[in-house]
């Protein structure tokens, strides 16, 4: 559903994603997404799916933390959003989807147009005589 992407640090590249929420964000054991940077605290900060608005994430009061350099307590999360937390950058995205195998679909359809020019062949024959 939701991936995120530490882009800078000792934990440069590692992706995540998330599946259930809320996601907790920060250096603590018990947060699903761990940072191991200086500046972040155990329980920095929390994403939310929120109806009808949509990812919200809220900082930890008394925690610093930026996205698209925007200093912010709360915030709607978008696609493409850069979250530092820290002195670490993460990515924020929607996660990549896996199309449903259209194998069975694909074969129906060239049988059928199959199935419909070996019909119009018979027709011709038919109408040729």
């Amino acid at each position: 559903m939701l991936q995120f992407q530490i882009l800078s640090g000792k934990q440069a590249g590692f992706l995540w994603n998330a599946r259930r929420f809320p996601v907790r964000i920060g250096r603590g054991a018990g947060s699903d997404l761990q940072v191991e940077e200086d500046g972040v605290w155990d329980e920095h900060a929390r994403v939310d799916l929120k109806p009808g608005e949509g990812f919200v994430m809220a900082v930890h009061p008394g925690a610093l933390l930026s996205v698209n350099q925007s200093p912010v307590e709360t915030i709607r999360l978008r696609n493409g959003d850069i979250i530092t937390v820290g002195s670490a950058r993460i990515a924020f995205r929607l996660s990549q989807t896996k199309q449903r195998g259209l194998k069975l679909r694909e074969l129906f359809v060239w049988l059928t147009i199959a199935g419909i020019t070996v019909g119009q062949l018979v027709l011709i024959g038919w109408l040729l005589r």
